[in-house]
């Protein structure tokens, strides 16, 4: 057991406008199981990578352990090498067995080492990298987003797995998993970052109510301040209406006074500012206090969509429906039957491999929507209610480029109102002016998920919407839901966002 001391980290990208990291210190132990939460874009990666000592910066991080990485970077000849080969590729001190032993603990057997990598399902892919990783010693393992693309049952099994393991820091945003695995927590907060004990759950109960402390004493310095301000105004107005008496008096109506009571008013006038002065001191004071109360709060700003109405009820009906790429001999949809009404938000459930994007791609090629899917075979029926509008998010970023007008002008978006779904979805100013290819996965996701809230649309069919999208927006998401309740068809791994969305669930 060691430590991961950083002392006055800072970084930035050339060319960044801002710091990433700006004079940041903390210590970790090797110890730990850690999850690392924080907003998209904010520096998640950017920290693991500076671990792995990829980049250059100012300050220190001392560590007596060596990092690893996970997911291995994997070329294009390195995916067709079976994964016996493969695993010396990745760790050329990789020993067979261990890797083997692991892949038990994950539920696989020796087998998927002897067949091509491609070949492999993104499941079982990811558990050889899992087992690759944890197959070394005496290293401090570096763990971002293992579970995108996974099914739930894969998803369990990893949870499982990574709940038995210590030593890492895992860069997930499923609540669940956290929950699970860690056991204690790295934030990244909007101006700080901090080290907790316990797990996602226990970390935001503390979050909200640190949250609820902040906003409430916040108020209360306002009350106080607007309370010293009047206080203040009224002192110096009788002071200046004092000071104006100084001079001048009817000797008739103020029979009392004299040329020598104008010592005595300027004495009681001064000693009026006098108060003033402190009181401003005071303003001061509490001004002072209440900067930084609300420094780390993340404020999630409501988001809108506009749904359409269909004159029809049922919007897709499959009776029976089987189909068939013409290149293979299995069926990747086999006798499905299920009908889609207006007001429902349906979850598609199943394994990966079991034909959920291609009954959505299905779905979109039937209302002459680009749907590619190569030459495929097809029985029963599919039917898709006339005029249907579709709005529709691609679990796949690849591809994303070039500038927001220049997407925008593409898809026939309002610019302005885009880029305000945008921010609102905690994307900076800056980053509008930037290439997408430059956002990260998460940002490039906010991207798709903006296109379709400000599509007007029948239906909302969201394939895999939160693979890579931070905590916070997720729950911003699920009360925009719950809130406008629009019509959806819609794949998602992250079980609790599905149990609050779904009105029904579909499993393949």
């Amino acid at each position: 057991m060691s430590q991961i001391r950083v002392n006055d980290l800072t970084f930035y990208y050339e060319g960044s406008y801002d710091n990433i990291f700006e004079n940041v210190s903390f210590s970790l132990d090797t110890n730990w199981k850690l999850g690392f939460i924080g907003r998209n874009g904010k520096g998640k990666t950017t920290f693991l990578k500076l671990l792995l000592g990829k980049y250059q910066y100012r300050g220190t991080i001392d560590a007596s352990v060596r990092f690893e990485y996970f997911p291995y970077p994997i070329s294009e000849s390195q995916r067709n090498m079976q994964g016996c080969e493969l695993i010396y590729e990745l760790r050329n001190e990789c020993e067979e067995w261990r890797v083997i032993c692991e892949l038990e603990k994950l539920g696989e057997t020796a087998d998927i080492l002897y067949r091509s990598f491609c070949t492999l399902s993104l499941g079982e892919q990811t558990k050889v990298l899992l087992a690759v990783l944890f197959s070394g010693e005496n290293e401090f393992l570096l763990i971002d987003e293992p579970t995108n693309h996974l099914d739930f049952e894969a998803r369990e099994k990893v949870k499982e797995y990574l709940s038995g393991k210590k030593g890492f820091i895992l860069v997930s945003h499923d609540r669940d998993l956290l929950d699970a695995c860690i056991d204690h927590v790295l934030v990244l907060n909007r101006k700080s970052i901090e080290v907790q004990s316990g797990n996602f759950s226990v970390w935001w109960e503390n979050k909200q109510r640190k949250d609820s402390f902040a906003l409430a004493e916040n108020e209360k310095h306002k009350k106080e301040i607007r309370k010293l301000r009047q206080a203040a105004r009224k002192t110096s107005e009788w002071a200046d209406k004092n000071e104006r008496t100084k001079i001048g008096f009817d000797p008739i109506k103020e029979n009392d006074r004299c040329i020598s009571t104008r010592s005595f008013i300027g004495a009681k006038t001064k000693k009026m500012q006098s108060r003033v002065k402190n009181i401003e001191k005071r303003i001061d004071r509490q001004i002072e206090e209440k900067e930084g109360l609300l420094s780390d709060i993340e404020r999630t700003k409501q988001l809108k969509l506009e749904k359409l109405a269909h004159y029809k009820k049922n919007l897709i009906s499959f009776a029976d429906y089987s189909l068939r790429y013409d290149d293979s001999e299995k069926a990747v949809l086999d006798g499905i039957s299920f009908n889609v009404e207006s007001g429902e938000r349906i979850a598609l459930h199943g394994s990966n491999g079991c034909g959920k994007s291609t009954l959505i791609k299905t779905i979109l090629r039937k209302a002459g929507y680009n749907g590619i899917m190569g030459n495929v075979t097809e029985k029963g029926t599919c039917d898709i209610a006339s005029g249907l509008v579709i709005s529709y998010i691609d679990q796949n970023t690849v591809g994303l480029c070039g500038k927001i007008e220049e997407f925008c002008e593409e898809r026939g978006l309002d610019r302005s109102m885009f880029s305000t779904i945008l921010r609102n979805l905690d994307l900076d100013r800056v980053q509008l002016s930037k290439d997408i290819s430059e956002y990260s996965e998460g940002q490039k996701k906010k991207v798709l998920i903006a296109a379709s809230l400000l599509t007007p649309a029948h239906i909302y069919i969201w394939d895999e919407p939160l693979n890579y999208i931070d905590i916070f927006s997720r729950i911003q998401l699920e009360q925009l839901l719950l809130e406008y309740q629009p019509t959806m068809l819609f794949v998602e791994h992250d079980m609790r966002f599905r149990e609050k969305i779904a009105t029904r669930t579909i499993e393949l």
